[in-house]
């Protein structure tokens, strides 16, 4: 299943709490949010491929049953919510408030926010809507004329005290950033070369090999793309993967960094930063879908609003954890 998240007069987008409420107010508007999202031109059955109004219930808004063949067509079949138990306006709500709250939301705040019983509730809604926060297909970065790629990876999280030296439970991270340039003069050029951040990736890695970063680089970048990095040995590679590869010698040199590759660096900073202060630290076990969701955040910040209708679109065709896998022990 595939939700359009395109701009549509019949879909609505909410702006305010106010405005969610009214466009939300049951279940049943819910569902009919989601009919209208899957099935803009009207009902197809997906079994016979007929067309027309099918039988709803009040009892089951999720289900519509098809008049001619009598197959029952699941609304949230392929998507997060799939043989969910909670209702779909605690659904649409986590939805909302993931996407409108700017740094986000631990799941003991939307525990409380939605008044749910249990954390583990919480907990697991929130990491569903983290499994569809980046698309499985997403496109690679890099592609504009002009433009070029930052890359680096970064050590985040873990327990060094007591661990002697050199010991550190941390997890390696790899990102890269397409790096845009203002116009000289504009408003928003705060920056002295006019530098600034587009699309991120971000992936947790297994070590600083040429496999794990090349592999991930050729995973998210453009082929033919520019490329800087530091002079590690796991990028000497990426000019034979064909990209156009630039190795800086940092040698810890934090001017030689701000010069050349200043943009991962910040976006590195930035994730540490909403880590500590939103989650206060995350398990090795779900760090990638806590950098899935910064990825979202930070890909979406300049509109922050439309990531509601963005998150329910992408969710759709989405594996989202089941509540045995987020609590296994590894």
């Amino acid at each position: 299943m595939v939700i359009d998240v395109l701009e549509r007069g019949d879909l609505p987008f909410p702006r305010s709490l106010p405005e969610f409420q009214r466009l939300f107010p049951d279940e049943a508007a819910c569902s009919a949010y989601l009919e209208r999202a899957r099935w803009g031109d009207g009902f197809i059955c997906p079994c016979c491929g007929k067309s027309g109004d099918p039988y709803r219930f009040a009892h089951r808004p999720t289900v519509l049953r098809c008049r001619h063949c009598q197959h029952n067509s699941y609304l949230t079949a392929g998507t997060v919510m799939e043989r969910t138990h909670t209702p779909l306006s605690v659904w649409f709500w986590a939805a909302y408030l993931v996407a409108s709250q700017t740094p986000g939301m631990s799941a003991v705040q939307f525990q409380r926010q939605l008044g749910l019983r249990r954390y583990e509730t919480a907990f697991q809604i929130l990491h569903k809507l983290r499994a569809g926060m980046v698309r499985p297909d997403q496109d690679r970065i890099g592609g504009n004329p002009g433009e070029q790629v930052e890359a680096d990876e970064t050590y985040v999280g873990g327990r060094t005290r007591g661990k002697g030296r050199g010991v550190h439970d941390m997890v390696l991270v790899a990102g890269a950033v397409d790096v845009k340039q203002r116009k000289h003069g504009g408003s928003l050029n705060k920056r002295r070369t006019g530098r600034y951040a587009g699309r991120v990736r971000l992936a947790v890695v297994p070590d600083r090999s040429a496999k794990s970063l090349g592999g991930f680089n050729e995973r998210v970048v453009t082929p033919g793309a520019t490329i800087i990095t530091d002079d590690w040995s796991g990028y000497a590679a990426l000019g034979k993967r064909g990209y156009l590869h630039t190795a800086i010698a940092e040698r810890g040199d934090m001017q030689v960094a701000e010069t050349f590759l200043p943009i991962i660096h910040l976006v590195f900073s930035n994730l540490k930063t909403w880590l500590r202060g939103i989650h206060h630290g995350v398990s090795p076990q779900h760090l990638q879908a806590y950098l899935n969701e910064f990825t979202f955040r930070f890909n979406r910040r300049f509109y922050p609003f439309n990531a509601f209708r963005s998150l329910l679109g992408i969710a759709g065709d989405v594996t989202a954890p089941t509540y045995a896998e987020l609590y296994a022990k590894k």
